[in-house]
C-alpha cells in the first residue's frame, strides 16, 4: 500500500464523488519559494539496504549504545559507528523468507526490536546483531513498539495491545479492542507514564491500562462516526498521544485535539483538528500536521491557534520536530522545510533525495539524522 495513507483517503474520496462533482481534486501545494537562512552538508552518508519505497513503513533509525540502528522493510538492520558512518554489523532477517519490517526501530535492555507486517516481534543483540527471539502477535506491526518496565508492548493491526518480556518474548498480557470495518493503515504507538500504558484506537477511542497487568483504567471518546459515507465515518487515533507534565495530548482522523488530565483522566480542552500524523509538544506549544497537511501551532495550555502555515498542503509532511531551536518537517519529494517556530515562517528549504521522507528527521547531538524511503540515511551538523 502506499505510504501517505491520508491523501489516498482523500483521492479515493474524491474518485467515489466524481460522478457528482467533477471538479473535486486534491491539490499539492507548489513548492514555496525560500530564501534559505543557511545551508546543509552531509558528514557522511549510508545506504540501509532498500528503504521503504513506497510502503507505510514508519521505520525510524535510532541513536543508543553509541551507535545507529536502521531497518529497511525487507528485513536489513544494521549498526552503524555515528562519528564516522562505518558499519560494525548488519544482518538479513529476510534472505530465506519476506520479513517485511513494518515498524521500529526500537533499542532497549541491550537489544534492538522490530515489528514486521507478518505479525513477528524480533529481538537482536545490539552488540552483535544475533538474533535472540521472535514472537508471533497474530496481527501486523505498524506502529513503534514501546520498551517500559522490562517489557516490550505493541499495538497490532487487530485492535489488541500486546506485552511480552523483553528478555525471552513470553507473552505477559493481552488487551483486545474492537477494530471498524473500514480503518486508516497504521496504528497509534502507546506511551507510558507513572504505571499507566495509553495508545490510540482504530474506533476513536483513547485507551488507559496499568503498565504492570493490563487491566483497563478508562476510555476516551476522541473522535465519534459522523457523515453518509464509510470513509467519512473514519475515526482512527492513529498518531502517538504525547505526555508533557500531567497533560496526555490526542489527536483523531476526523475528529479533535485533547488533552487530558493524567491525574483525573478527564479532558481540560478539545479542539477540532483532524490527523493521523504523529504531532509534537515543545515546551507550552504543540505543532501538528493536520489531514490536509496544514503546519499548526497550538498553545498547549490553553488549546489556542498560535499560528497556521498552509503553505505545504498535500506535500505529505512528516511528524514536525525540532532541531537547534528550529522547526522541521520532510515532505514526499524530498525536502526539509525548516521554520520559525514562533511564527511559522519558512526560513530554509533543502532537498536530501527525490525518493521523500517517510519519518522525521533525528536529533543526534549536534546532529541530526535523516533517512529516506530509497533507504538513504545521511548524518547532518545541525544548523
Amino acid at each position: 500500500m502506499g505510504y501517505k495513507r491520508v491523501t489516498q483517503i482523500a483521492l479515493l474520496g474524491a474518485i467515489l464523488l466524481g460522478c457528482a462533482n467533477e471538479q473535486t481534486a486534491v491539490r499539492i501545494a507548489p513548492l514555496p519559494n525560500v530564501e534559505n537562512e543557511f545551508n546543509l552538508s552531509e558528514a557522511w552518508t549510508k545506504s540501509v539496504g532498500k528503504g521503504v519505497g513506497t510502503f507505510y513503513s514508519q521505520l525510524t533509525p535510532v541513536y543508543a549504545y553509541e551507535k545507529v540502528f536502521a531497518a529497511d522493510r525487507n528485513g536489513e538492520i544494521s549498526a552503524f559507528d555515528p562519528e564516522t558512518g562505518k558499519p560494525i554489523w548488519s544482518v538479513n532477517l529476510g534472505l530465506e523468507k519476506p520479513t517485511l519490517i513494518s515498524s521500529g526501530v526500537i533499542a532497549s535492555y541491550d537489544k534492538v526490536y522490530v515489528g514486521t507486517e507478518m505479525g513477528f516481534l524480533i529481538a537482536l543483540d545490539a552488540e552483535t546483531g544475533d538474533f535472540i527471539w521472535q514472537k508471533d502477535l497474530g496481527g501486523e506491526l505498524l506502529s513503534k513498539p514501546l520498551a517500559d518496565s522490562n517489557q516490550i508492548f505493541v499495538n497490532t493491526s487487530r485492535g489488541e495491545l500486546v506485552a511480552v518480556d523483553a528478555e525471552t518474548g513470553t507473552e505477559k498480557w493481552r488487551i483486545s479492542n474492537d477494530v471498524p470495518n473500514l480503518t486508516l493503515r497504521g496504528d497509534s504507538a502507546p506511551v507510558a507514564v507513572s504505571g499507566g500504558i495509553f495508545w490510540g484506537l482504530a474506533n476513536g477511542r483513547l485507551s488507559a491500562a496499568f503498565i504492570e497487568n493490563g487491566t483497563p483504567i478508562w476510555q476516551q471518546v476522541i473522535a465519534s462516526p459522523k457523515g453518509a459515507t464509510e470513509i467519512d465515518r473514519l475515526v482512527d487515533v492513529d498518531a502517538t498521544p504525547v505526555i508533557s507534565d500531567y497533560l496526555l495530548y490526542a489527536i483523531g482522523y476526523n475528529g479533535h485535539l485533547v488533552a487530558i488530565d493524567l491525574r483525573s483522566g478527564q479532558p481540560v480542552w478539545k479542539r477540532e483538528y483532524s490527523s493521523a500524523n504523529d504531532f509534537s509538544v515543545f515546551g507550552n506549544t504543540l505543532y501538528l500536521i493536520t489531514e490536509q497537511d496544514h503546519l499548526v501551532a497550538v498553545d498547549a495550555r490553553s488549546g489556542t491557534e498560535r499560528w497556521k502555515n498552509a503553505d505545504l498542503e498535500n506535500r505529505q509532511l512528516t511528524q514536525p520536530t525540532l532541531i537547534a531551536g528550529k522547526l522541521v518537517v520532510g515532505d514526499a519529494e524530498g525536502y526539509l522545510h525548516w521554520l520559525n517556530p514562533e511564527s511559522g515562517e519558512f526560513i530554509a528549504q533543502h532537498q536530501i533525495d527525490s525518493s521523500g521522507f517517510a519519518v522525521p528527521p533525528i536529533q543526534m547531538e549536534d546532529n541530526f539524522l535523516v533517512m529516506t524511503r530509497d533507504g538513504k540515511m545521511a548524518k547532518i551538523p545541525s544548523p
